[in-house]
């Protein structure tokens, strides 16, 4: 009798076991996949979204990218956060979802209308100018130049990451810049850059790199705590005596909040392989993007710290509403 229950007890467990790997396992190779990007193609964010779709094509029916860029990335995000919950629509989703509910731009959209499936780039900004543009040779330059002179700083749009960048470093530095929004995505202030329509952009390293390369642009210095790896010559703002002036981006995948987790955790594995590519590693090297990957609940708690992070900031800079 002992030997019976024990077997039925040693069945029951075996049954158990192959119910939680089956639900953990949902297969998604059937699915026909839309990945959404908030800002307009050419800009950083649409271009690590596509190496992520390009890596995961193999595990999809098939799988595109669709832009619906405006008012600096809330219409895709949106759009997004209630959109089917069946693993079909993946949403890119950047550092603006949590900065506009912390500076109160946008209380129909906040992070917690989304399930995380991983963060897989962060991006600092840099303070570019045209390379023609004689007046600036150093960040001391261009900083003293914008106390006695107008100077006209690009962003992708107001709320943005960007603005934030170049509104904290004029505060750090005692001057002020006039803030120029491109709601659709840097790409349009860096066009304007580049016809020098404006003095400068504080976008990420990645976005302006390929114009650094072609001596178009010039990058004056970076915002981060150390030198980047993609642009080891160009100093940080902080070593240059701006004490404090670190800040950047960062981009990551999520799904609408009701999703199943069976779905979010077959996400989770597709797109943690894609990271871990070799093809999508030298993809992002090209333009110097930077891998930084944290998956589900690590990714969850980063956006709550990060909400947190720019609530202070906003009031410091008295931009919250």
């Amino acid at each position: 009798m002992k030997k019976f229950l024990a077997l039925v007890l040693a069945l029951c467990m075996v049954f158990a076991l192959c119910a939680i790997t089956a639900s953990a396992d949902a297969d998604l190779s059937g699915l026909s996949v839309t990945c959404v990007c908030p800002f307009a193609a050419g800009g950083g964010t649409d271009r690590v979204m596509r190496f992520l779709a390009d890596g995961a094509k193999s595990e999809f029916k098939n799988i595109v990218v669709e832009n619906r860029e405006g008012a600096n990335g809330d219409v895709g995000m949106l759009y997004g956060a209630t959109a089917a919950d069946d693993g079909s629509i993946i949403t890119m989703v950047t550092a603006e979802l949590v900065i506009h509910q912390a500076l109160g731009m946008n209380d129909t959209l906040t992070y917690d209308m989304y399930k995380p499936i991983m963060l897989a780039n962060t991006a600092c900004s840099a303070i570019t100018v045209n390379a023609a543009d004689d007046r600036f040779e150093t960040l001391d330059d261009f900083i003293e130049y914008s106390k006695s002179n107008d100077v006209m700083v690009g962003n992708s749009g107001n709320g943005s990451i960007w603005q934030l960048a170049a509104a904290g470093l004029a505060q750090i530095a005692g001057t002020e810049f006039t803030h120029v929004p491109y709601p659709e995505g840097a790409a349009g202030a860096i066009t304007d850059l580049l016809g020098m329509h404006i003095d400068a952009v504080a976008v990420s390293y990645a976005e302006v790199a390929q114009y650094v390369e072609a001596g178009q642009l010039k990058v004056l210095a970076v915002l981060a705590n150390e030198r980047q790896e993609a642009c080891p010559e160009i100093p940080t703002a902080i070593e240059l005596g701006y004490e404090g002036a670190a800040l950047g981006t960062w981009r990551g995948l999520a799904v609408p909040a009701s999703t199943p987790d069976d779905v979010v955790a077959e996400l989770q594995r597709i797109f943690s392989d894609v990271c871990a590519s070799d093809e999508f590693k030298a993809n992002m090297a090209l333009n110097g993007d930077v891998i930084d990957v944290l998956v589900g609940d690590d990714f969850a708690k980063m956006l709550e710290e990060q909400t947190a992070l720019f609530t202070d900031l906003g009031k410091s800079l008295g931009l919250a509403q």
